[in-house]
Formats: C-alpha cells, sequence, structure tokens
C-alpha cells in the first residue's frame, strides 16, 4: 500500500486509468469500516483499477474545536496500517486546514476527485457533507460523471436491540470499561500502539519504573489506571503483564497526557521499540494524592490489585 501525503503528492498521471475511491475518517477502523473496504477493495478488483481511501487530517471537529473533540480510537499510524491489512492500494491524506476548508464542493470534486483521482466509482456515506460551509452533498456527487454508491450500516445486536455500529459506539464502550463490546465492534481487541520513549524518569524515582508511550498529542479513549497486557515485547509474542496508567499525573505535577507502563515481573531495556497495550480490566480513576508516599502506597495497591486480576478472572 502507498500513503499520499498531500494533494501535491498526487500527480494526475498516478491515476491515469483511474481509480475507486471512499472518503471518511475510519477511526477505529471498525466492523462497519471492515464492510466498506470490502466493497472498495472487491469493485476495485472488477473494474481492474486501484482502491483508494481519502482520509483528513486533522479531523475536522480537532481543527475548529480542539477542546470538545472527541478522543482517537486510532493515531494515523494505526490507521494506515490496519487499512493496508485490508487490503487498500492508496491511502491519500489531506492536510485538514483554513485552505481546505475554504475550498468550495464543487472545487473540491474538480481538484480532488476528477483531476487527480480521476474517480470511476465512489462509495460515501448518504449523509455525507463537503466544502465550503458544507454545501456539498450525495445528490451533487451523484450529479458527476463518476458512478457513486451509499455506504450501508452495519448494526450489532446487543440485549435484543439492533445499534449502528460506529467509532463513538466503541468509545461509549471503551469509557464504559466494556473491553469486550468494543472488541466485538471493532472485530478485534482495542489497543493503543506506540514507541517507548524517554520520559521524566519520575517513575524510576519512587521506585516504579515505567515505559513511556508517545501519544502525539492526541486524546486517548481510556482515562486513570488500568491492568493491561503489553504486546511486542517477549520473543515468543505472548503478552507480559502490566499497570498502566492514561493522564496527567497530577500529584508529581505534569501537566501533558501520557501512557505510562509498569510491567510485572520483567526487567530489561525497551526503549525505542513499538509495543500495544491492551486494556484488560480499570483498576480506578487517576487523582491527586497528598504527598508523594501516599501515591507510592497507591501505585503498590495497584499492581497487587492488577496481579490478582490476572491471576483470578481476566
Amino acid at each position: 500500500m502507498r500513503l499520499i501525503r498531500g494533494l501535491y503528492n498526487c500527480p494526475p498521471e498516478l491515476f491515469v486509468q483511474g481509480c475507486v475511491a471512499t472518503i471518511g475518517n475510519f477511526d477505529g477502523v471498525h466492523l462497519g469500516h471492515q464492510a466498506i473496504i470490502q466493497r472498495l477493495t472487491v469493485k476495485a478488483s472488477e473494474l481492474g483499477l486501484p482502491s483508494v481511501v481519502v482520509l483528513f487530517e486533522p479531523h475536522a471537529q480537532e481543527f475548529f474545536q480542539p477542546k470538545y473533540a472527541p478522543a482517537r480510537l486510532f493515531k494515523l499510524t494505526d490507521k494506515i496500517k490496519a487499512l493496508e491489512v485490508l487490503g487498500v492500494d492508496y491511502v491519500l491524506c489531506l492536510r485538514f486546514n483554513q485552505e481546505l476548508v475554504e475550498l468550495s464542493a464543487q472545487n473540491f470534486v474538480n481538484q480532488v476527485l476528477i483531476e487527480r483521482l480521476r474517480l470511476v466509482y465512489l462509495f460515501i456515506g448518504d449523509d455525507f457533507r463537503f466544502g465550503h460551509q458544507r454545501r456539498g452533498d450525495f445528490e451533487l456527487l451523484k450529479s458527476c460523471n463518476f458512478a457513486v454508491e451509499a455506504n450501508h450500516s452495519v448494526t450489532y445486536q446487543i440485549g435484543g436491540q439492533s445499534i449502528r455500529i460506529s467509532s463513538s459506539q466503541v468509545r461509549q464502550a471503551i469509557a464504559n470499561n466494556d473491553f469486550e463490546l468494543a472488541q466485538q465492534l471493532l472485530g478485534k481487541a482495542y489497543r493503543v500502539c506506540g514507541k517507548v520513549v524517554h520520559g521524566d524518569k519520575q517513575g524510576r524515582q519512587i521506585g516504579v519504573p515505567t515505559a513511556n508511550i508517545a501519544l502525539k498529542r492526541r486524546k486517548s479513549p481510556l482515562k486513570g489506571v488500568y491492568a493491561v497486557r503489553v504486546y511486542g515485547i517477549s520473543a515468543d509474542s505472548k503478552p507480559l503483564n502490566a499497570v498502566a496508567n492514561v493522564g496527567i499525573k497530577p500529584t508529581l505535577n505534569s501537566r501533558t497526557e501520557r501512557l505510562e507502563v509498569h510491567l510485572l515481573d520483567f526487567a530489561g531495556d525497551i526503549y525505542g521499540q513499538r509495543i500495544c497495550i491492551e486494556p484488560a480490566a480499570k483498576i480506578r480513576e487517576e487523582q491527586k494524592f497528598a504527598s508523594v508516599d501516599e501515591l507510592k502506597q497507591q501505585i503498590a495497591q495497584d499492581i497487587e490489585q492488577a496481579k490478582t486480576l490476572f491471576a483470578t478472572s481476566i
């Protein structure tokens, strides 16, 4: 798969025969997204054309109202990896900026879909809006000289009720600590992946060394202290048990949201390694303690609780 960053890196001759495309955020690449991608790749194969997913970075809500934007399930790199596994040929990642905001719907169609992608077939939600002041819609796209097909929602049966699978549903399941439901909606266990980077060594200073994962300015759907499984360290691909904290460490006066993981019964240098953290159970909310000693006592309790959870219930 090839990632194309920006329209300027997408020359018209790249898709001289045309392509089959879809447009969206695809956060989490859940079962609903997977159904769309399957239809995309099947149609592309039928027509003998490449398949293209058009993404926007950052998300529109992050651009307009960053403080109120929902937490991301996936970083862009994780999203790209998931789309590659599903057989997508190209991902065109467009920078969502003021220039794109002011681009009219018709110019978006002309400049992006026709002149660069030479679009032959488009899968899109029938409620999709685009262009300046969101004036572009499904009806406008149907009037263009390429075929347009509406994406179909994928539903899931919960307690006798049928719910539409969406990124919001996955976020809510994670917020409710219902990781089993999140896995059912995603079609796989929810994991946060990233490279282990050097932190401020505060964990080591209080006797609890941690692996720090860069969240890359993301707002995480996880908040608090969790018993987690960590993948990507052991040579046999088996997960290691750990305790993770996602937050700002108020007792230690940290200001940046971060993910820190304390591996149970493990010692070694893993700086620079890419690991994945799979939450198994929430232990508690993050809180501010009156002293570092109180924090150390609570962390010791968290570790023992995590060990008990792994030994008995998860």
